[in-house]
């Protein structure tokens, strides 16, 4: 797949972001589809690179997310570009003199009270969130039982806070006439999507241990139904003729319910590939995990390094004699 010179990439970290699995993910997009729907957009890295390669020219782009703060963020990006890197430009400022001590202050006096005081998003809420995001730990967005943001503070020498070329580029795509962006639940767009259309779903994933979890991506989380309801939501889609994606973990529940009889009768199929995983209670347990595919697309091998594809479709190897 040509890449544009002018690439276009993420401008948020994100627990669970695609941008080091694309080379993999690249293997599962359908050569022609419809629309291409995104019911968990995250930082965007998948749809993203779909733009940058002309994949989505010509065609609409549906993006949702639950999470009312990152969609806010996209909005107050792509309609109050310049507002924001002002904002943000000011609070990198902060950091710079006052470091971890800014970043507290900016959390637990400014952020979370706005946002608890409601009334929507703003162009000073949006820079917060990109400058938390930029220097919290790991790039984390979580949210305890109240619904406050309580990342700590990450261990970044020189953090690169405000990239004002890639806010502005980034509003570019957000503009553009095809792509809708939405704050929903995933249900809606995947029992929307029918024949044709392209979706990847890149849900919360299912912890493998304790300290592995990350569900708290909104105030309530990601539960074990809520991986069920999406499942019969992905096996409906697909049933009515929707090219679909699912990336998770490899837990061992969400193996089963991709791989059980249904998801096998309407077609999906069950990979593994390999991505190194930063976020982690135990630095020991960081490293490289298997992560789970689930899919009907037929597997696309060209352009894709053999150590990148899932065991089941690399090439048997010659024995040297």
């Amino acid at each position: 797949m040509p890449i544009r010179p002018n690439v276009v990439t993420p401008f948020l970290k994100w627990a669970g972001g695609k941008r080091q699995l694309l080379t993999a993910l690249r293997a599962w997009y359908p050569r022609e589809f419809q629309r291409y729907i995104e019911p968990f957009v995250g930082s965007g890295a998948v749809f993203f690179d779909l733009y940058s390669s002309g994949a989505l020219d010509g065609r609409q782009a549906w993006l949702l997310d639950d999470n009312k703060d990152l969609v806010g963020c996209y909005r107050m990006v792509r309609n109050h570009t310049e507002a924001v890197i002002s904002e943000l430009e000011t609070l990198a400022a902060g950091h710079r003199a006052r470091g971890e001590a800014h970043y507290y202050e900016v959390r637990d006096e400014h952020f979370n009270p706005s946002r608890a005081a409601g009334g929507g998003y703003t162009p000073e809420l949006a820079a917060m969130l990109i400058y938390l995001n930029r220097t919290g730990f790991n790039g984390l967005f979580r949210l305890n039982r109240r619904g406050e943001f309580n990342v700590p503070a990450g261990r970044y020498v020189n953090p690169r806070m405000c990239d004002a070329e890639r806010l502005r580029a980034v509003a570019a795509v957000l503009r553009e006439p095809g792509v809708v962006l939405e704050q929903g639940s995933f249900e809606q767009p995947l029992a929307a999507a029918g024949e044709g259309d392209f979706v990847y779903c890149d849900p919360p994933y299912a912890p493998l241990s304790k300290t592995a979890s990350f569900a708290n991506y909104t105030a309530q989380g990601f539960s074990d139904d809520d991986q069920r309801r999406l499942q019969n939501a992905v096996i409906g889609a697909v049933r009515r003729g929707a090219f679909v994606v699912v990336s998770n973990s490899s837990a061992p529940g969400v193996r089963q319910l991709y791989s059980c009889r249904e998801a096998r009768s309407a077609g999906l199929v069950v990979s593994s590939v390999l991505a190194r995983r930063a976020i982690n209670s135990s630095a020991r347990q960081r490293g490289p995990v298997a992560e789970l595919v689930a899919t009907n697309v037929r597997l696309g091998r060209q352009n894709v390094p053999i150590r990148m594809l899932p065991a089941s479709a690399r090439p048997a190897l010659r024995r040297r004699a």
